[in-house]
């Protein structure tokens, strides 16, 4: 006789079995999640830009430049510069996110467009403050909306946990799955946990908590260090009962390669677009004063608009080269490491500076007697955004071997050349910054020439390289013969 057998499922009218159908209903369900990180992307990189806006319509009094420009500096960029860098860790959070979260359905979909929506709040928030830095409610405002983006993050965590196969696989098969939520639910409600305090202190001591928002950008550096030393002091501490060594959800990581490139592009892209849209603002005549000033002549009203053009065209002209440079050197980069991802940002921001460069230029006609500060501050902006991707390159040959190709490496085909393409703009920019301090009579002259002559020193730029090496090398084989000659104890082949 036959023992016991298992009974076999249930087929349905198709002849598939109800666990194969709950699997296909579920798999159905869900989708995978890079579209809407795409669409994050995007969003982020669209937001972190604009907030540039408030700072290039800062409208600077004649009578008190100087006093303008330094409340400018002191104020508004370094306030710029601080919520640009909390919206890349709110990206850099939300991208490791979704390295825990493999799939998607319908649910999470609505919870990622809600902390979108919060998202592009902040730009309104980031004008309160930059108008009314001393005032708490653009600080209050700017908090609350990081505590709500932190709070919908960590619901997020929340339902894909409770549904594993939203997870990562190697993560939604562990037996360790609530040790995993509690990590990443800690590193999430850090920063929030932060601007928490920063919106109760804003209430009535301001500047504690403008410290409290910076130190959420610098707190995976400042966590890792802390560990550092801990570790010399301590020794090296157990590790945990249950290994998490394959799985890391941490701040302080590198982000892949993909990920810095693309947002990276979404910045470079929105800040053109800013460009032309201060054009079709700015630069378009009114129709009542083109009929009384020019006597209805749209060509003779136009022209009157020259400076504002020359300016648009040198200014996208270094945003695309910028671009270009970048474009260039993470075609050779193999991996990005933490250092080269926190210089990269810093060198997006002031690329998302770059609009400011833009109006500061395209008002000399308008005030020609403060063109001398106006481009100092354009030539400061411009050598900042490329002396940061310069300083990429520089990091990455730190590590050569792990992070660049072989031809761009010390002593490869290609190290001239990416050296003189990412040192021509800081280099031309403070040269054009010194010349001015020079020839201050000038300076307009100047920053224009400069603007012309590097385009046109990219396009021959591999040219200048090789000859500059051909006469590198012939200096040396006319002085290789001299030193020689003056000791005899060298062998004959010097």
């Amino acid at each position: 006789m036959s023992g016991p057998q298992t009974p076999e499922p249930a087929l349905d009218d198709q002849g598939d079995s109800p666990t194969d159908t709950r699997e296909e209903d579920t798999a159905a369900a869900t989708q995978h999640s890079h579209r809407m990180l795409n669409f994050s992307d995007a969003l982020l990189s669209i937001i972190a830009t604009v907030m540039i806006l408030p700072v290039t319509h800062t409208e600077i009094s004649p009578e008190q430049f100087d006093r303008s420009v330094q409340r400018l500096l002191a104020t508004r960029i370094a306030v710029y510069l601080m919520t640009f860098l909390i919206v890349t860790v709110a990206w850099a959070a939300h991208t490791r996110l979704f390295q825990v979260v493999g799939k998607i359905d319908d649910t999470l979909a609505l919870l990622n467009l809600a902390c979108m929506m919060t998202i592009t709040f902040l730009p309104f928030t980031f004008s309160l403050m930059v108008t009314f830095p001393e005032v708490p409610l653009g600080i209050f405002l700017f908090c609350v909306c990081v505590i709500a983006i932190g709070a919908v993050q960590a619901l997020i965590v929340v339902y894909a946990f409770s549904f594993p196969h939203l997870l990562n696989p190697r993560i939604g098969r562990s037996a360790h799955c609530g040790l995993y939520r509690r990590h990443v639910l800690q590193i999430i409600l850090r920063g929030p946990a932060l601007c928490f305090l920063a919106a109760g202190f804003s209430l009535f001591f301001y500047p504690l908590s403008y410290l409290l928002m910076a130190t959420v950008i610098f707190l995976p550096h400042v966590s890792k260090a802390a560990g550092w030393c801990r570790d010399r002091l301590m020794g090296p501490r157990e590790p945990p009962a249950h290994s998490m060594e394959f799985f890391t959800f941490d701040l302080q990581e590198p982000l892949s390669k993909e990920r810095v490139e693309a947002f990276s592009d979404g910045v470079y892209a929105i800040v053109a677009t800013l460009l032309i849209l201060d054009i079709c603002e700015d630069s378009v005549p009114d129709a009542k004063d083109v009929e009384e000033r020019f006597h209805g002549s749209l060509v003779a009203a136009l022209s009157a608009y020259g400076p504002q053009f020359l300016a648009y065209f040198g200014s996208f002209a270094t945003v695309g080269l910028l671009w270009f440079a970048h474009h260039s050197l993470f075609l050779h980069v193999r991996k990005a490491t933490q250092s080269m991802g926190l210089l990269n940002t810093l060198s997006l921001a002031f690329v998302g500076g770059l609009p400011l460069a833009y109006q500061q230029t395209s008002a000399f006609a308008r005030q020609p007697h403060e063109e001398l500060e106006r481009v100092r501050v354009s030539c400061a902006i411009t050598f900042l955004a490329s002396i940061f991707q310069f300083a990429v390159w520089t990091a990455a040959l730190l590590r050569e071997a792990e992070t660049l190709q072989p031809s761009v490496r010390f002593g490869g085909q290609e190290h001239a050349f990416m050296f003189a393409k990412l040192a021509l703009y800081p280099c031309a920019s403070l040269l054009a910054f010194l010349l001015t301090c020079l020839l201050s009579r000038f300076s307009t002259a100047i920053f224009h020439v400069m603007q012309i002559a590097v385009p046109f020193a990219f396009l021959l730029l591999r040219l200048l390289v090789r000859l500059a090496l051909a006469l590198l090398r012939a200096l040396q084989g006319l002085a290789q013969p001299a030193h020689c000659a003056e000791d005899p104890l060298l062998p004959a082949s010097c």
